[in-house]
C-alpha cells in the first residue's frame, strides 16, 4: 500500500483546508485510514480515522472543526479542516492499517504517507 497526501499549505486563523490521501496498491486490504499530525518538537497524535465500513473517530481536541470522509471509487480519504487555529500547525500524515487474520493469529501492518505541511498564521 502506498499513500500520497496533498492539500497542505499556509492559511490564516479561521480559514479552511482540505487534505487528500490517495492510496494505491492493495487498497482492498485497508481496514482503517487515519490522519495523524506532528507539530515541531511534539509527538505524533491521532486526528481522525475512518474504517472501511465508514465508522469515524475524532480526537477530542478538534471540537467538531474537522471532518473525515472517503471516496472509495477514487481510493481517497479526505480531511476537511475548518476554523483552523495556529495550534493546528503541524505536518499531517496519512496512515493506513491492513489487518491480516488467520486461524491462529491477527496481524496489523501500518503504512504511512510522506506528510503534508499545514501552517496556520495568527
Amino acid at each position: 500500500v502506498q499513500l500520497v497526501e496533498s492539500g497542505g499549505g499556509l492559511v490564516q486563523a479561521g480559514g479552511s483546508l482540505r487534505l487528500s490521501c490517495v492510496a494505491s496498491g492493495r487498497t482492498v486490504d485497508i481496514d482503517t485510514t487515519a490522519w495523524y499530525r506532528q507539530a515541531p518538537g511534539g509527538q505524533r497524535e491521532l486526528v481522525a480515522s475512518i474504517t472501511s465500513r465508514g465508522t469515524k473517530n475524532y480526537a477530542d481536541f478538534l471540537e467538531g472543526r474537522f471532518a473525515i470522509s472517503r471516496d472509495n471509487a477514487e481510493n481517497t480519504v479526505y480531511l476537511q479542516m475548518n476554523n483552523l487555529k495556529p495550534e493546528d500547525t503541524a505536518v499531517y500524515y496519512c496512515n493506513a492499517v491492513v489487518v491480516v487474520r488467520t486461524i491462529e493469529a491477527r496481524s496489523e501492518f501500518q503504512y504511512w504517507g510522506q506528510g503534508t505541511q499545514v501552517t496556520v498564521s495568527s
